[in-house]
């Protein structure tokens, strides 16, 4: 008995060891006309975007935004940025209102600068109707002219996966401990 509460207790420490697929990239493949409206409904949705401290103090520079979820539905706001405003200036959130396609899950967003002045967003918080809140976190300058950001939709069937390395250190672990306790 004690054995196989061991085992589990091996598994169960093996999720906290999960790896992470949440690197940021440049998107090549990304095209932003390709925008599917399987669903005629639209919905809204809050996007919370926070500018990190690091310069430039404002910018002036174009904004854009895609998200989705992993059936395609794509929504785009071609233009956020409006310097009379203050939007994006440095240490700064702002929150926007999108209309686009009812998606489910999010799990991409892209985001689209253009411009000379730069640009570090902190993240991306994104929530909808039929979307759990999600942060995609950037801290990172988003290169000129090319949609840049995360795609997690291959994760998006399970907010608690394991990957397979460990899985196998946690079944070679827990097959020692029975044999040695």
């Amino acid at each position: 008995m004690v054995k196989r509460f061991t085992f589990l207790l091996i598994l169960l420490f093996g999720f906290g060891f999960t790896e992470s697929q949440s690197s940021s990239y440049v998107a090549d493949s990304f095209n932003v006309s390709y925008i599917q409206m399987k669903n005629t409904a639209t919905c809204l949705y809050s996007v919370f975007i926070s500018t990190s401290c690091s310069p430039p103090k404002y910018t002036t520079d174009h904004i854009s935004i895609a998200f989705g979820d992993a059936y395609s539905n794509q929504i785009y706001a071609p233009r956020l940025d409006d310097p009379a405003s203050g939007t994006f200036e440095s240490c700064s959130s702002d929150t926007f209102q999108i209309n686009g396609p009812c998606a489910y899950q999010i799990c991409y967003v892209y985001l689209y600068r253009s411009g000379y002045d730069g640009w570090k967003p902190e993240s991306v918080k994104i929530s909808g109707y039929n979307s759990r809140p999600v942060t995609f976190y950037y801290n990172t300058y988003i290169p000129s002219d090319t949609w840049y950001g995360f795609n997690l939709c291959n994760d998006a069937s399970s907010s608690f996966q394991v990957s397979t390395k460990t899985w196998f250190i946690c079944i070679v672990l827990g097959f020692f401990l029975n044999f040695w306790i």
